[in-house]
């Protein structure tokens, strides 16, 4: 069974940056392609960003040239480094395949305010 574990969630204050981590098991990583996503309270969970096998990457527009998906197939972990931080980016933030799998990790909080 595919376990996702995220971490590196917090609080931090508009402008600032964080960096998430999401250390995935059970399954093949390095032949999935990758996803972050976000649900805000009272919202439908909407997807951040995406790493296919080979490394490429594509970033919503909400998120574009402040966010950057990376993965490490050695160490079976996704990152999502988050820069420009603003209010609206406040949510929970899970990873999962950009196939997702039946099984949801329990999100990462990130807070963003002042």
């Amino acid at each position: 069974q595919v376990q996702l574990v995220e971490s590196g969630g917090g609080l931090v204050q508009p402008g600032g940056s964080l960096r998430l981590s999401c250390a995935v098991s059970g399954t093949s990583f390095r032949v999935r392609s990758m996803a972050w996503y976000r649900q805000a309270p009272g919202k439908q969970r909407e997807r951040v960003a995406f790493v296919t096998t080979g490394g490429s990457t594509s970033h919503a527009d909400s998120v574009k040239g402040r966010f950057t998906i990376s993965r490490d197939n050695a160490k079976d972990t996704v990152y999502l480094q988050m820069n420009s931080l603003k209010p609206e980016d406040t949510a929970v933030y899970y990873c999962n395949g950009l196939q997702t799998f039946a099984s949801w990790g329990q999100g990462t909080q990130v807070t963003v305010s002042s």
